[in-house]
């Protein structure tokens, strides 16, 4: 049986390429910004913000409940009433790469230490 689109998880990357010295404070900027998305949206999931070990990277993950929760989000980027833009030139990103993607299939530890696997397609 095949889950409809609709209730399909959506996910969002963001890649920031960055100088070494950035990643700190970028990293603390794109958590505190996923704090307020999760405040502001009720489509919100769950994110994480990681760095690579050589400094020069750091990757925004935002999971939303929807395409539409997530797009919602995307549009007060857009607008400016999260000042992404403001973000990026504060931090000097050198390179920024968006993608956009359905979740398919998870897996996750459960309490007991148990798997859960969720196949969506």
């Amino acid at each position: 049986m095949h889950a409809s689109a609709q209730n399909r998880s959506f996910s969002q990357l963001i890649e920031f390429e960055i100088e070494p010295r950035q990643q700190s404070a970028l990293v603390s900027a794109l958590a505190l910004h996923s704090e307020h998305l999760a405040q502001r949206y009720p489509g919100f999931l769950s994110a994480s913000v990681q760095a690579s070990d050589d400094g020069r990277r750091v990757l925004s993950f935002l999971q939303w409940r929807s395409r539409e929760a997530g797009e919602a989000a995307l549009q007060g980027f857009e607008s400016g009433e999260q000042d992404f833009w403001q973000l990026l030139r504060t931090h000097r990103a050198r390179t920024v790469t968006f993608g956009a993607f359905q979740v398919l299939s998870s897996i996750a530890r459960s309490p007991d230490a148990g798997l859960h696997c969720q196949l969506l397609g």
